[in-house]
């Protein structure tokens, strides 16, 4: 095999076309699955197959991966991007909008999972990347339900690695911090939709301006490509890439720290960080 064969979820956009187009670059024939597969244009442009995919259908996903083996024979790697952030305090937040959380950020990342492992250990050789966050490390509030997926793709990902080293399958999770995308608008803007008015509305605006104004001090989405690229294509990868604006320190914080001084660590920095984004505003527009 000269050619590498690898699936990325949620290319349509940041993180997952930054993705796309790093693999493409390496040389690899790269699947680019998304919803929207009109803003996919791009990737079709420079090489790569666009497939509609949705993680929350069931029958998309095992379509797509039965595309890519009747066309290619094979799949190398798995890269589980797709994802979003569900804001709002958890009283606030109807079930049916938790359970999608999870079935996007979770069941389908396990599902295309379960799809691609027969052949990886057919082939005795394959890479499942799995997309975290340092969010899987630390907490915040009025965001419950989105860490919640993320600690449980990381204890998914911890158990995988052991299940399939013996079929020469690598799991790899890759742990990004303030990242350069739409998610945080995404995001901001369902936390005002569920909890901008009532008991939690104080809370609610200085997330939300938290995570509207973290575009400043956030890495380009490259920087995760970066590492997915390497977590394909070295010879021992890594177990865990932690990388992005923020991401190591707070990451290694969490690991020390009790969490009375966590807890002190992160209310401080909740509480000061509109301040510092008012500060912004002014600075640019002056």
């Amino acid at each position: 095999m000269t050619t590498k064969i690898a699936l990325v979820t949620g290319a349509s956009a940041g993180i997952g076309e930054a993705i796309a187009r790093a693999l493409l670059d390496e040389g690899w024939t790269v699947y680019a699955a998304a919803r929207r597969v009109d803003r996919m244009a791009g990737l079709a442009d420079r090489g790569a197959h666009v497939l509609g995919m949705d993680v929350t259908d069931d029958a998309s996903m095992t379509a797509g991966v039965q595309r890519i083996l009747d066309e290619c024979g094979r799949i190398d790697a798995l890269v589980n991007n797709a994802g979003y952030g569900s804001y709002g305090a958890l009283e606030e937040v109807p079930m049916d909008e938790a359970r999608r959380q999870f079935e996007v950020n979770v069941f389908g990342l396990a599902r295309l999972t379960q799809l691609v492992t027969p052949t990886m250990r057919a082939q005795h050789s394959g890479r499942i990347v799995n997309i975290s966050s340092m969010a899987a490390h630390i907490y915040e509030p009025l965001g419950s339900w989105y860490h919640a997926t993320k600690f449980a793709v990381n204890g998914l990902s911890d158990s995988l690695r052991l299940e399939l080293k013996p079929f020469g399958i690598d799991v790899v999770t890759v742990q990004p911090g303030g990242i350069k995308s739409e998610w945080a608008g995404i995001s901001a803007d369902s936390l005002e939709q569920r909890s901008g008015h009532g008991p939690y509305a104080t809370q609610a605006r200085t997330l939300a301006t938290m995570l509207r104004g973290s575009d400043a001090n956030s890495s380009e989405p490259e920087v995760v490509a970066r590492a997915v690229v390497a977590a394909c294509t070295a010879k021992r990868p890594r177990s865990k890439y932690t990388i992005g604006m923020g991401a190591k320190p707070l990451v290694a914080a969490r690991r020390v720290l009790p969490d009375r001084a966590m807890d002190a660590l992160l209310s401080a920095a909740f509480d000061q960080a509109p301040k510092l984004v008012e500060r912004r505003a002014k600075r640019d527009a002056s």
